[in-house]
C-alpha cells in the first residue's frame, strides 16, 4: 500500500493511491531503500521500537519516491514468527532474535554476553542481491554505541550497491558527528536539519505528510508524536540538543498519522514525545478528545516517561477514557537535591500525587512503572536504595534506567572522568554503571529491584 496524504481544511484527509502507477512510471521515480540497523549491545529488547525519524522523513517525499524498507527490528518478519520463543506480550513487545558475537575491547572487562539483536545478517544480503539497486539509502541511528550495526549495514550495501549513496540521520549522527564521518557514509543529517537532504535528493518535500508506515507489509505496533522538542534541560539529557525547544505539531496531522496507524492494523501505540503532558491543555487534551469523539480503539503507551508533576485527576480520567494502558513516569531518584543539581524536574511529592490520580482513574500498580537512574556520577547506592523503596511504597512497579553518558551533556562531560566519552561505545547504558560501580554493586541493586516488583505483582492478601 502506498499514498499521499495531505491534511486539507480542517479534518479531511486526501489520498492518492499510488497502486495504479504503471511499472514504466515507478522505474522513473528515484529509488530509496530504507534500513533501521541491527543492535550490537548486552541488551535490547522491543518496547515498541521503531525508526520513527527515517519513516518521518520518508513520508515528506512519499509519492515522489519508489521506497524499500529493511528493517531488522521488525518482529513481524517471517523469520522471527518462525521461532517459538519470540512471542508478543499483551502489549505488543517482545524479544528480538539474537546472536552472541565478539565482545569489543573497549568492552572486555565487562561481564557480560554481547550479542547481535535482529534479523540474521544474510537475510539482507540475500535482500539486496535480489533487487534493483536503490539510488540512495536511508540508514536510521539511534543510540550513540549501536553504531556497530550502521557499520555492518554500510559493509554490505557498499559490497553489494557500490554506487547507491548512503544517507545516515538520528541521534548518533547528531551527537557524534565527528564519529559518524569516519563510517564511509555520503551524507549526515544532524538534529531536524533537513535542508541538505532535498537539496541533495532534489526533491521537494510535503512537509504535512504522516511517516511512511505503508512501508511496513504488517503492521501491529506504532508510534506517534504530538510535540517535539522539551522545555526543560535536565543535565543528564540529550532532548534539547537533538531536538530543541518544545514545539507541539498541529493536531490534524498527528490525528492522521493516528488514523493511518490504525488502517493499517496497528493496535498498540507508544508515544515517542520528550513532554507529552507539557502544555497538555492545548496539546494532549484536544488530541484525546478527538480519539473520543472519533470512536477510535487502541492502547496508548508512554515508554518515554511522562513527568508526574503536570499529572491532575482530570487528565489522569481522560488519558484512560481514551486508552492509556502502561504508564511510564520519570523520577530518577527520591534526593531533592539530586533533583536540584540535575534540573529539578520532579520531586517525590508529586509523584506520589500522580500515582494516586492514575490509580484513581483505574490503572492498576501493575500498568504504572516509574524509572529510577542506575550509575548516575551524582548519585550513590544508598540514596538509589532509598528510592527504590520510596517508589514501591506507592504501590507501582520501579525500572532501573542504566545511566548513559552522552557527549555535549553537563553529566556527560563529567563522565569522561572513568570513560572516554570520544568513543561512543563507552556510553554504553549497561557497561557504565558498572564501570562506575561495580558488577556486585550493580547486581545486588538489581536484586532489590526485582525483589521489590514481585511484591507488586503478587501483592499479599
Amino acid at each position: 500500500m502506498t499514498g499521499t496524504y495531505d491534511i486539507k481544511n480542517g479534518r479531511k484527509v486526501k489520498s492518492f493511491d499510488l497502486s495504479s502507477k504503471t511499472d514504466k512510471m515507478k522505474a522513473m521515480l528515484t529509488k530509496i531503500l530504507l534500513v533501521n540497523p541491527p543492535i550490537y549491545d548486552f541488551a535490547a529488547y522491543d518496547f515498541w521500537l521503531k525508526p520513527y525519524g527515517m519513516l518521518s522523513v520518508a513520508g515528506f517525499v512519499r509519492g515522489k519516491t519508489d521506497f524499500a524498507l529493511f528493517d531488522y527490528l521488525d518482529r513481524c518478519h517471517p523469520f522471527v514468527k518462525a521461532q517459538p520463543k519470540l512471542t508478543d506480550d499483551q502489549w505488543g513487545r517482545g524479544r528480538f532474535y539474537e546472536e552472541k558475537t565478539a565482545q569489543p575491547s573497549c568492552l572486555i572487562n565487562i561481564p557480560r554476553f554481547f550479542r547481535r539483536f535482529g534479523l540474521p545478517r544474510n537475510l539482507f544480503q540475500e535482500f539486496l542481491k535480489s533487487q534493483t539497486p536503490s539510488d540512495f539509502a536511508f540508514i536510521s541511528t539511534t543510540m550513540t554505541y549501536w553504531y556497530l550495526g550502521v557499520v555492518e549495514v554500510i559493509e554490505d550495501i557498499r559490497s553489494f550497491w557500490p554506487k547507491t549513496k548512503i544517507i545516515l540521520g538520528g541521534n548518533y549522527v547528531t551527537l557524534c558527528p565527528d564519529h559518524a564521518g569516519k563510517l564511509n557514509a555520503d551524507l549526515l543529517i544532524k538534529g531536524n536539519h533537513l535542508e541538505s537532504l532535498w537539496k541533495y535528493l532534489n526533491i521537494e518535500p510535503s512537509l504535512n505528510q504522516p511517516p511512511l508506515w505503508e512501508a511496513y507489509p504488517e503492521l501491529k505496533t506504532g508510534v506517534l508524536k504530538l510535540a517535539d522538542g522539551c522545555p526543560f534541560n535536565c543535565t543528564y539529557c540529550s532532548v534539547p540538543k537533538v531536538y530543541g525547544q518544545f514545539k507541539p505539531r498541529p493536531l490534524e496531522r498527528s490525528l492522521a498519522e493516528l488514523e493511518l496507524l490504525i488502517k493499517l492494523g496497528a493496535k498498540n501505540i507508544a508515544f515517542y514525545d520528550d513532554a507529552l503532558l507539557y502544555d497538555a491543555e492545548n496539546v494532549l487534551v484536544p488530541f484525546l478528545n478527538e480519539v473520543i469523539k472519533r470512536k477510535i480503539v487502541v492502547n496508548f503507551h508512554t515508554p518515554n516517561a511522562l513527568n508526574a508533576r503536570f499529572v491532575t485527576q482530570e487528565l489522569a480520567n481522560l488519558m484512560v477514557t481514551a486508552g492509556f494502558k502502561t504508564l511510564y513516569l520519570g523520577f530518577e531518584s527520591s534526593s531533592a537535591d539530586w533533583q536540584q543539581q540535575t534540573g529539578s524536574k520532579v520531586f517525590a511529592a508529586e509523584l506520589a500525587d500522580a500515582v494516586q490520580y492514575l490509580k484513581n482513574a483505574g490503572v492498576d500498580g501493575n500498568n504504572i512503572t516509574v524509572y529510577q537512574i542506575l550509575g548516575h556520577p551524582l548519585s550513590d547506592s544508598k540514596q538509589l536504595e532509598e528510592t527504590m523503596y520510596f517508589v514501591n511504597s506507592l504501590g507501582v512497579r520501579g525500572m532501573l534506567a542504566d545511566f548513559s553518558p552522552i557527549p555535549g551533556t553537563p553529566d556527560g562531560d563529567i563522565c569522561s572522568r572513568w570513560v572516554n566519552i570520544s568513543e561512543p561505545l563507552m556510553h554504553n547504558k549497561t557497561a557504565f554503571p558498572i564501570i562506575t560501580m561495580g558488577f556486585n554493586e550493580t547486581n545486588s541493586l538489581k536484586d532489590i529491584q526485582r525483589k521489590l516488583n514481585r511484591q507488586i505483582e503478587r501483592p499479599s492478601a
